[in-house]
């Protein structure tokens, strides 16, 4: 799975993959908006973030796995529609998000929090916002879009990945749904 030695510290996230279909779709989209500002993000990295931990003491990600393993969801697939194209302003990203939060995606990651609390990894002063990025230091107005964005990102599990030279690699994931 990954080896302790290499590094003392791995940047780590929790996420919701897309699949590559839905990859090419919203890489597409993007496209056509024809950005001006901003760094695109390669779609390859295209993700959903349920919780950004920060550089974690490589000792600590087995047992990250196993709290991560206890998440359980009432659900078996999860749907987000993301249907609003933003610009997060201080954080200099253009992002696509859900018009709506679904019920079932912020107690997933309510319940990933808790199970993370021991760990001291959580800032609990942040609201989760769900989101897809598109561009980093973006700093222009949202662009105008010749379609509406309507990608349905669906998931039958979550994904704990590092973050590493700008390449996103999947550690480990586990399946949504009661087990």
């Amino acid at each position: 799975m990954y080896d302790e030695s290499r590094e003392p510290f791995k940047r780590l996230f929790f996420a919701l993959d897309c699949a590559p279909a839905q990859r090419k779709a919203i890489g597409q989209w993007r496209s056509a908006l024809q950005l001006r500002s901003g760094r695109p993000v390669p779609v390859e990295n295209f993700h959903l973030t349920l919780k950004f931990l920060g550089s974690v003491d490589t000792a600590q990600i087995a047992a990250i796995c196993e709290a991560a393993a206890s998440v359980r969801t009432s659900a078996e697939r999860l749907t987000v529609v993301l249907d609003r194209l933003d610009v997060w302003r201080r954080a200099g990203a253009l992002v696509l998000a859900p018009e709506q939060a679904p019920p079932a995606l912020l107690r997933l990651v309510y319940d990933l929090e808790q199970a993370l609390l021991p760990f001291g990894l959580v800032e609990t002063s942040k609201e989760f916002r769900p989101h897809l990025t598109l561009a980093r230091d973006y700093r222009a107005p949202a662009p105008e879009s010749p379609t509406a964005p309507e990608f349905f990102l669906r998931a039958d599990r979550f994904t704990l990945f590092e973050s590493h030279k700008g390449r996103y690699r999947a550690l480990a994931e586990w399946p949504l749904g009661p087990q």
